[in-house]
């Protein structure tokens, strides 16, 4: 039986076994089955459930500092009377090859304050994005590809894998769902 699925029942059984329907207490029951799992690990075999959902808690964090990070930067241009602005569309190519990758890779980039996911060239191997600064566009470049498209890729795949990947320079993966 798939391990999310009997974390989420178990939350819901909390739920009801205090009789309040409220989001703290359907957390609550989801931590609280999450470490009933985690400890009943043994009688149920290997699963890699805890690492992606770390994984997936990880990206999450990850992605709230860049948002709170480039609120501050956007924020602070607005309220400048001289902004130091230097917008620019640079094209970023991919290492992600799946749709689903592409779409989360591009929908991170558009939500953060100051940049724009422009367009995917028709071989889905080069995106253009919009920033309201670049100072450096190769280091710009590496702050996608190094921040918000390797930790999407640990997401689909294994981390070491993603990283001996996004490292090399490969231009395809041999597992790749699309």
């Amino acid at each position: 039986m798939n391990v999310l699925f009997v974390n989420l029942l178990l939350a819901l059984i909390w739920t009801f076994l205090t009789g309040s329907l409220t989001a703290n207490t359907l957390l609550e029951g989801f931590v609280i089955g999450y470490l009933v799992l985690w400890l009943a690990g043994p009688l149920y075999g290997p699963t890699t459930y805890f690492r992606k959902f770390r994984q997936v808690v990880s990206f999450a964090l990850f992605f709230v500092k860049e948002l709170i990070i480039a609120t501050f930067r956007v924020a602070r241009v607005v309220i400048a009377r001289e902004p130091d602005i230097c917008p620019g569309i640079v094209a970023v190519p991919l290492d992600v090859k799946s749709s689903v990758e592409i779409t989360l890779l591009a929908n991170l980039i558009t939500l953060t304050p100051g940049t724009l996911t422009l367009d995917i060239s028709d071989d889905r191997r080069v995106m253009y994005v919009h920033a309201m600064h670049i100072g450096d566009i190769e280091q710009f470049r590496a702050e996608i590809k190094q921040g918000f498209e390797r930790r999407v890729r640990e997401l689909f795949y294994d981390a070491d894998a993603a990283d001996t990947y996004l490292g090399a320079g490969v231009s395809s993966y041999a597992d790749t769902p699309d």
